[in-house]
């Protein structure tokens, strides 16, 4: 065996293991920052090479943090607790309204943010909502375990929602209006899929009375006066009113934001250019109206986030120079190439495997650095890529360590002292994925094939 292919699958292997282990609470850029030195000092990846996977990398970063920021923000002027609030009132003591909303705002979440920022941003408000409706421990677990499925899921309908997409988009000569006009409809089937199928596995568990927090005053009329709404809130709810007026403002420009990534697209625009105003104007904003700095942002940013998907792209290209994506070539690529039926479903099932052994962020970039040496024609590279997608966004949920998501949702749940074992995962996910994978890689080729090529 190659010596470098020896050291190359050694360091792969002891860093996802690290990865999902995380002993005594790394940050995940540690294993991946360690493995992306040791490869840079056995030169399986040249010097030379830095520069060029900064420029792939650091935009898709720096629209991901700028998000968060956003999100920190949001968080800073209540949005969570408007969120949370609203959530409880709105079910009005059943708990299949719960259920929807739940599911409902963490797509949302996903669509505005993106999948990662989505688990932080609505894991905190599910539990703060269960927790205020007194839900019993077991009664919580069917809607967080719908709400990180379908949160992660939802990355896969526009390319900006998720870090590895918007990273593989510039290999295969998608932007993201084109991205949006092949997926949204054949991922949406999908999460849809996934969606119903929670419903149907945890209907008899959510069909129970929940606490009822009656009328709009609880949701707006008391933070705008700072009383006290319901005797569950947390005092600081007291002492922290709402401005609605600020706060109506930073969720338009959010809005404007995400637009905005579509609409500059044609131009050729960056999307970080209008992820990093978007985030500038919040925090000037929240300057202006309650002159808070930005201490919290720098504290809460997950600044790592860069050294990650730098280091994550070092060891990608150290597999991709040893022959990893060459091994594909030549298993799969005959086959790929046939015709895009067999593209899809090909590649979209091998990223699911590979996804779940080793998480979907190396995997699709290995799928799609191989899917761009086949030598595919424009339109089947494309639909092999969104193959990939799926694969990676939908089919990676089987397992806990298929996405980073899913393992931030795990150790947030952790911090809550909530229980999630690997049993009762599994227990759910092999009864939704297989089937919204499969619903969604067919779709795909019905949706490409027939209405848009």
């Amino acid at each position: 065996m190659n010596v470098d292919l020896l050291w190359m699958l050694v360091i792969f292997a002891l860093t996802v293991i690290f990865i999902m282990w995380r002993p005594f609470g790394i940050n995940e850029s540690i294993p991946t920052s360690i493995a992306a030195c040791i490869i840079l000092l056995l030169g399986i990846v040249p010097l030379s090479d830095i520069l060029n996977i900064f420029e792939i990398v650091s935009g898709a970063s720096i629209t991901i943090l700028s998000t968060i920021v956003m999100s920190i923000v949001l968080e800073s002027i209540g949005f969570f607790r408007w969120a949370a609030t609203n959530l409880s009132a709105k079910a009005n003591g059943s708990g299949i309204k719960l259920f929807w909303y739940i599911n409902l705002l963490c797509f949302l979440m996903t669509l505005f943010f993106n999948n990662d920022g989505s688990i932080l941003i609505t894991t905190p408000i599910i539990i703060r909502t269960l927790s205020l409706l007194q839900l019993k421990p077991h009664q919580k677990i069917p809607y967080l375990i719908s709400g990180a499925l379908v949160a992660t899921a939802a990355s896969a309908p526009i390319g900006v929602s998720n870090l590895a997409n918007l990273i593989a988009l510039k290999i295969v000569g998608l932007d993201l209006n084109s991205y949006a006009a092949m997926m949204f409809v054949p991922s949406m089937l999908g999460v849809g899929c996934i969606t119903i199928s929670l419903f149907y596995l945890f209907k008899r568990d959510i069909s129970i009375k929940v606490s009822t927090i009656r009328g709009r005053e609880t949701a707006f009329s008391g933070y705008t006066s700072g009383k006290l709404a319901h005797p569950l809130l947390p005092k600081r709810d007291k002492e922290e009113p709402i401005d609605w007026k600020m706060f109506r403002l930073c969720i338009g420009i959010v809005i404007a934001i995400r637009i905005s990534f579509f609409v500059l697209a044609p131009w050729g625009i960056p999307t970080e250019w209008p992820a990093i105003v978007g985030a500038i104007l919040l925090i000037i904003i929240r300057w202006y109206k309650r002159k808070m700095g930005v201490m919290d942002v720098l504290k809460k940013s997950p600044w790592h986030i860069l050294l990650f998907a730098f280091s994550m792209y070092v060891i990608i290209y150290g597999l991709h120079n040893v022959g990893m994506t060459t091994l594909i070539i030549n298993l799969f690529g005959d086959s790929v190439g046939k015709d895009p039926l067999y593209a899809i479903f090909i590649m979209g099932i091998l990223l699911t495997v590979l996804s779940n052994i080793c998480n979907n962020l190396p995997s699709i970039m290995i799928g799609t650095l191989a899917i761009k040496e086949m030598g595919l024609d424009l339109q089947t590279m494309q639909v092999a890529y969104l193959g990939n997608v799926i694969g990676s966004d939908i089919g990676s949920l089987l397992l806990p360590m298929g996405t980073l998501a899913t393992l931030l949702w795990i150790h947030t749940l952790r911090q809550y002292n909530i229980s999630m074992n690997w049993g009762k995962y599994l227990r759910v996910t092999l009864f939704v994925v297989p089937a919204s994978l499969i619903l969604s890689l067919f779709g795909l080729y019905v949706w490409t094939t027939y209405f848009i090529f």
